[in-house]
């Protein structure tokens, strides 16, 4: 092969890796960017947001520890006890069920937090089987319903605020009408970035999978 013939073998590689190299870089921009926007939606929703005056307040599960609530879990648990103080009427639906690595279901972790500050037992509804977010609404509506309770008065969604904008988007597709939201504070700072990783990935994938 001739030098003239390698310089322009040379010259056809260093143009088809300048292209990939390219190819790859908007990929990874454009990657960013929809990312980007997607935390943008999820931190748009991690507020409070409360209409009217819901009857009913529904507290999502988190992981149990052999020690009891996580952290995560006594945020949100916290969160709606303090709210409780100034409206003790209303029902408490405590919901999720039981992981392979958690000593008890959440939900029965969850009541026994709530017994043990002050709220009666008899005030508190159990859902105990459900295993995700759109579970968690899913059978907490037919609870209710088994219950003769109408969600139609408001329903009050208490989670970490991180993970309301896709709790709001489940309970919409489940029935719920009327919903407002509670954000709890994420006081363990490596699950709030974590989570905040993992949550708008979460979103694409409820918005897309979980009808």
């Amino acid at each position: 092969m001739s030098r003239r013939q390698k310089r322009e073998v040379y010259r056809y590689k260093g143009k088809r890796f300048s292209r990939l190299a390219k190819g790859i870089v908007i990929l990874v921009l454009l990657g960013a960017l929809l990312f980007s926007a997607l935390l943008g939606v999820v931190l748009s929703g991690s507020y409070d947001h409360i209409s009217g005056e819901p009857k009913i307040m529904v507290v999502l599960g988190c992981k149990v520890e052999q020690w009891g609530p996580s952290t995560l879990l006594r945020d949100r648990l916290d969160e709606a006890l303090a709210y409780l103080e100034n409206h003790p009427d209303m029902t408490v639906v405590v919901s999720g069920g039981q992981g392979p690595d958690e000593p008890e279901a959440e939900a029965t972790a969850m009541a026994d937090y709530l017994v043990e500050n002050g709220i009666p037992r008899a005030q508190i509804l159990v859902e105990d089987q459900s295993h995700n977010t759109v579970q968690n609404f899913r059978r907490t509506h037919e609870l209710l319903e088994k219950q003769g309770l109408e969600s139609d008065d408001g329903v009050l969604v208490v989670s970490n605020g991180f993970h309301l904008t896709r709790a709001r988007m489940l309970a919409d597709r489940t029935g719920f009408d009327e919903i407002s939201t509670l954000a709890a504070p994420t006081s363990h700072m490596p699950s709030r970035l974590k989570m905040y990783v993992r949550e708008p990935l979460a979103l694409v994938k409820s918005f897309l999978f979980d009808r």
